[in-house]
């Protein structure tokens, strides 16, 4: 029984090795990324640390980068043609997903412009509303009549010229800052 265990432990761990075929880099905000698909164009080849035997990455990261405008002449023309037939795949590739994700932030800008708009144009209104109130009691106020409330207690109370002062003062205050 004891070598079957040992051959049933041998081929999962062979089988484990497959698994084992990971990609890890470093990527531009410096944090260690693992996985198991290749790193994007963007990344480095310095900054990637281990990747499996016999992938195909290393071979595209190692092809020459394409010569600046004015060293264009001096270049063999076989290497201007590798790295122009390598440039426009690395760059559709990187391309379609930067184009997806800059749609993406702008829809969320959007969305967020316009629900800073709704708060602000709600804001606006209770201000609005606030402002008409405020006058309309001072209106009441400066027209000289007898002003009663109900306390806490529910008791009706009338204002003296000490009260009314500062309800005044307290509505001007008011109209100041809604009343723009």
């Amino acid at each position: 029984m004891k070598p079957a265990r040992a051959l049933l432990f041998a081929i999962a761990l062979a089988t484990s090795l497959g698994a084992a075929a990971q990609y890890q880099w470093i990527d531009k905000d410096g944090r260690r990324v693992y996985s198991d698909v290749a790193p994007p164009a963007d990344i480095p080849a310095k900054n990637i640390l281990k990747q499996p035997r016999g992938s195909t990455a290393t071979a595209a990261r190692s092809a020459p980068a394409a010569p600046a405008a004015g060293d264009s002449a001096a270049a063999a023309p076989g290497a201007s043609a590798v790295t122009a037939a390598a440039a426009p795949a690395s760059a559709a590739s990187g391309a379609g997903v930067d184009k997806a994700l800059e749609e993406k932030k702008k829809q969320a800008e959007a969305a967020e412009a316009a629900k800073q708009k709704a708060e602000e144009q709600k804001a606006a209104a209770a201000r609005a509303d606030n402002c008409k109130r405020a006058r309309s009691a001072k209106a009441s106020l400066d027209s000289g009549m007898r002003i009663a409330r109900t306390n806490a207690k529910g008791e009706r109370e009338v204002l003296d010229d000490a009260q009314r002062a500062a309800e005044q003062k307290r509505i001007a205050g008011i109209i100041q800052s809604d009343c723009k």
